[in-house]
């Protein structure tokens, strides 16, 4: 056993990855089977994840049909897509400026975005409430994405990024005439994509799954994002036939699941890069 590397340890760090990735991955598999089942199957006392008649056809024409699923998942990429655009375009220049630039503040400034790490957007909720209605900017795309345009995890996780990289690189720069915002747009960007994929994933599940806010700023079904079409769907529509529901579900994660497959070497690469320097 030795021979072929299966050492005891190995076996075991294994065997406990394994129990960890069947518990994670649970709930997942018990959509996919529920999605499959007709109403009957999902009201047994026999728990089988196997549908004993596939009903993932009927299931997903009812998902379909009832909600408008192409609507719910255009917004929720418009959103994820400008939340995450706005987060890089600000927090890119600010963890460069703080990583590399000598300025009395600069200290100051990391207490500052450790102390907004600590501070949850339910804190915030109501104040942004007020001002989005004074403005009338209820149901609107702008509701929806700037209250979130500016990410302190995005800033601390860069910065970290950033410290990483050779100090030389950046004094070759501007030994070639580089402003600092040539250097950014130029040398910080293109050797920032790991740890650009890495909050990617972070930005894009979060506000992917988020309800809280679009059920705050939000009633037009126009702007729906896909966690809150599933609640209405749920509450209007579905009721309690749960394989609908579970196929409605399972389609608007789909989208997440696959975007990690793909950027997953990328994203362990931005992750271990982030941590080589304090």
């Amino acid at each position: 056993m030795t021979s072929t590397g299966f050492t005891p340890g190995r076996i075991l760090r294994l065997s406990l990855l394994i129990l960890g990735a069947i518990i994670f991955l649970a709930p997942y598999i018990f959509m996919i089977s529920t999605a499959g089942k007709a109403q009957d199957d999902i009201f047994t006392s026999a728990l089988k994840l196997i549908p004993t008649h596939f009903f993932y056809v009927e299931n997903i024409a009812k998902a379909l049909s009832k909600v408008d699923m192409g609507t719910l998942l255009l917004n929720g990429v418009l959103v994820c897509g400008l939340i995450f655009f706005f987060q890089v375009l600000i927090a890119i220049p600010c963890a460069y400026a703080m990583a590399k630039l000598k300025f009395p503040a600069a200290r100051m400034m990391m207490v500052l975005v450790m102390l907004g790490l600590l501070v949850p957007i339910h804190a915030t909720a109501l104040p942004l409430y007020v001002g989005f209605n004074s403005l009338s900017l209820l149901n609107s795309y702008t509701a929806l994405v700037a209250p979130f345009s500016i990410s302190v995890f995005a800033i601390f996780m860069f910065l970290q990024f950033f410290r990483s990289m050779p100090d030389d690189l950046i004094h070759a720069a501007r030994l070639d005439g580089m402003s600092e915002i040539g250097i950014v747009a130029r040398v910080i960007v293109p050797n920032a994509w790991p740890a650009v994929t890495a909050f990617a994933i972070f930005s894009v599940v979060a506000h992917w799954n988020d309800l809280y806010w679009p059920l705050i700023v939000i009633t037009k079904q126009e702007y729906f994002t896909p966690p809150l079409g599933l609640m209405y769907f749920r509450a209007a529509e579905a009721g309690d036939d749960y394989g609908a529901l579970m196929a409605a579900t399972l389609i608007i994660t789909l989208p997440l699941v696959a975007a990690f497959l793909l950027a997953q070497k990328r994203f362990v690469e931005g992750i271990t890069m982030t941590g080589l320097k304090g």
